[in-house]
Parts: structure tokens; C-alpha cells; sequence
């Protein structure tokens, strides 16, 4: 037994060691610095907690946070709205079409965010400005150059890219679920809404639970998009917290201030994430 025991933690320790060096230590060291005048090179002063004081007085991250929570809010809706009805389609009887289908729907989340940023820029200022143009319609016009636009051409850009990730998670379990069930329901009268509704979805709770949580995790870390497709224009007004926090790290050169902030932004993700694995953990067990 005790040999067994050593050879468990021989294999092991390789992961715990790239785990505290990758992970661990530079959490550590992060919450070090944010307590620091850091400069990328060397730690001129110990500071307390001022940058903390001072990131509660910064406008700009402020409001990077609620544009941050608001497009994490209208992104996981539609993620998950658009992946369980695309994952409803290829679950129907179409033969060899329910992969081709399954495969194009999952193809946005195989391009990178910055390309996927270029070529949602490239549609939204050169299709849109075409349409617009041979239509008339103002509606079309100038999506990048206003804040709300932005916002919505942020949230279409990564709901195409995230709807055929977790279509796969709900194709998972709709797969699971008993045809009996399906049958007997069919043989009691029930119409498709019915059979959704009433047996399909309850049986869903575990696939939101999964869903939720990486739409969520994921909303709150996009940059690459963001820097593609708005660059945080215009005047900072689409500016989400990571580029915020990019931004003062690496072009202000505030390591410490930026890592303080990097911080804050943890713990709330932390919080808000936690929360929905308990909301939604609960409401199964509720089921």
C-alpha cells in the first residue's frame, strides 16, 4: 500500500509542478506586485493599497467593467438561445446532412479572435455600408463609429463564434435522453412544443449548468475580439476590462496598478461564476 502510495505521487508531482509554476506562483506574485509602484522592470516602492483605492476612482475601468457585464449578460443569452436551437436542428432525422450541418456550425470556433474580429470589421463597415447604399436603410450605416452598434457588433461577433461550441455540449445530452420517453409522450398526444417543454428541457439542467458557466467564463475574458473589431473605439467607449487592463500594463506601463486591477476583475468573475454554479446546480437537484 505505501508503495502504491509513492508511485501515485511520483507521477503527479510533474503536474503539480508545472501547475504551481505556471499557475500558483505567478497568482502569488501578481498579488505581490498589486500592492506595488512596478514598472515591468523592478519594483520602485511598496505602495500598500493605493492602487486599489485609486482603481475605484478610475472612470474609464469602471465603466469597462459594466460594458464588460453587460456584453457577458446579452452574450451568454444568445449563446445559449442560438447553440440549443442549433443543437435541436441536427438532432432531427436528416441522414448525412446532420454532420455537414454540425461541422459548419462549429467552424466559427476553429478561426482565432482576431481573424474572426477582421472579418466581422471587414462585413460591418463594407457590407453594411454596401447594403445601406443600395437600400437606403440608415440602419445599416456606420456600426462601428457608435457605441451601441459596438456593443451588438461585439455580441453577434461572439455568439457566431461560441453558438457551435456549445451546441456540441447540448447535442451531448439531447443524445442522452430516452426515446422511450419521446415515444410514450408522442403516443399521449404530446406536440413537439410539448415534448421540448415538458421532457426535453427539464432534462437539459445538467447541459446548462455546463453551458453557462464556460459561455459565462468566456464572455468576461474576450480581448482578442475586442481589439480586432473595435480596438475599443470609439474614444474608449467599447473598451472591455481586459483590454482596460492590457492597456495600463502594457502601454502606461502601471504593472501594479494593472495587476490590482487584474485582481478585482478575478474576484468578480470568481463570485459571479460561483453564483451560477450554485443557481444552476440547485435548480437541477430542484428538478
Amino acid at each position: 500500500m505505501k508503495m502504491r502510495n509513492s508511485t501515485y505521487w511520483i507521477f503527479l508531482a510533474p503536474c503539480l509542478l508545472a501547475l504551481a509554476m505556471v499557475l500558483i506562483l505567478p497568482f502569488f506574485q501578481g498579488v505581490y506586485y498589486s500592492f506595488t509602484e512596478y514598472n515591468g522592470f523592478e519594483v520602485t516602492e511598496f505602495v500598500g493599497l493605493d492602487n486599489y483605492i485609486k482603481l475605484f476612482q478610475d472612470d474609464q475601468f469602471l465603466y469597462s467593467l459594466l460594458f464588460t457585464g453587460g456584453f457577458s449578460v446579452a452574450s451568454v443569452i444568445g449563446i445559449n438561445i442560438i447553440g440549443l436551437l442549433l443543437a435541436l436542428f441536427v438532432t432531427q432525422k436528416m441522414g448525412k446532412f446532420n454532420t455537414v450541418f454540425r461541422t459548419i456550425f462549429f467552424m466559427p470556433n476553429l478561426i482565432g479572435g482576431i481573424i474572426l474580429g477582421f472579418i466581422w470589421q471587414f462585413i460591418f463597415l463594407k457590407a453594411f455600408e454596401g447594403i445601406a447604399d443600395l437600400t437606403g436603410l440608415d440602419f445599416f450605416k456606420g456600426w462601428l463609429a457608435d457605441t451601441e452598434t459596438g456593443f451588438w457588433g461585439l455580441v453577434i461577433l461572439f455568439i457566431w463564434q461560441m453558438s457551435g461550441y456549445i451546441m456540441i455540449i447540448y447535442i451531448s445530452f439531447l443524445n442522452n435522453i430516452p426515446d422511450e420517453l419521446i415515444e410514450a409522450s408522442t403516443i399521449d398526444g404530446a406536440n413537439v412544443w410539448q415534448r421540448f417543454w415538458k421532457i426535453k428541457f427539464p432534462l437539459l439542467a445538467p447541459a446548462f449548468t455546463v453551458s453557462l458557466f464556460l459561455s459565462l467564463s468566456n464572455a468576461f475574458k474576450v480581448y482578442d475580439q475586442n481589439m480586432a473589431l473595435t480596438a475599443g473605439g470609439p474614444f474608449s467607449s467599447t473598451q472591455m476590462a481586459t483590454m482596460n487592463i492590457y492597456d495600463s500594463a502594457f502601454k502606461v506601463q502601471e504593472m501594479g496598478y494593472a495587476q490590482a486591477k487584474a485582481i478585482i476583475f478575478l474576484l468578480i468573475i470568481t463570485v459571479i461564476s460561483v453564483i451560477q454554479l450554485y443557481m444552476t446546480r440547485k435548480r437541477e437537484t430542484d428538478l
